[in-house]
């Protein structure tokens, strides 16, 4: 058995440590791209309204062109809404309890609110490898999320891009 201060300078808790970071900074990386993006697909919809308001609007397109435009809208709406589900922060319910090492806000806050936090923290010392797989585990669920909703948004952002020019041009 490793006590807290030999596996605290093991190289599996180093190289732990430093994926808990290369998350952390994925997570920036993910929430920039969806931030980009959904800046980009609401100017988009801007262009978008200025088209319904010209002369070729939806109204006077053919039966197939307005299935496309309307499509492609959808796609648009989508688009956005995923990418907005990508930058929004992923909570979920502290598992904390007493004698379960700290890993994140929620554990922080629970262990407060009960009046335990100096308690928390001591216990969390020792049981550091516990915390950081933990906190692995959950940190790369988020990045998982993010991107999902990143490649959601771009693959409906590009079949938006597609449909509602083309319902011009099919018109």
């Amino acid at each position: 058995m490793t006590t807290a201060g030999t596996a605290v300078h093991s190289p599996d808790f180093s190289a732990g440590v430093q994926l808990l970071a290369d998350l952390r900074n994925e997570i920036t990386r993910a929430d920039t791209k969806a931030t980009v993006l959904a800046g980009v697909l609401s100017m988009s919809a801007g262009l978008l309204g200025g088209l319904l308001t010209s002369s070729r609007s939806p109204g006077v397109l053919s039966a197939l062109a307005g299935a496309l435009w309307w499509t492609g809208l959808l796609a648009h709406v989508i688009a956005q809404l995923a990418l907005l589900l990508a930058v929004m922060p992923r909570y979920r319910r502290s598992r904390w309890r007493p004698g379960v090492p700290l890993t994140y806000f929620g554990d922080i806050r629970r262990a407060s609110r009960s009046g335990r936090l100096g308690t928390a923290l001591t216990e969390t010392g020792p049981a550091t490898t516990d915390g950081l797989l933990t906190a692995l585990a959950e940190t790369s669920r988020i990045v998982a999320h993010k991107h999902l909703w990143i490649r959601a948004g771009l693959i409906a952002f590009g079949c938006a891009s597609l449909l509602l020019p083309g319902s011009l041009l099919v018109n």
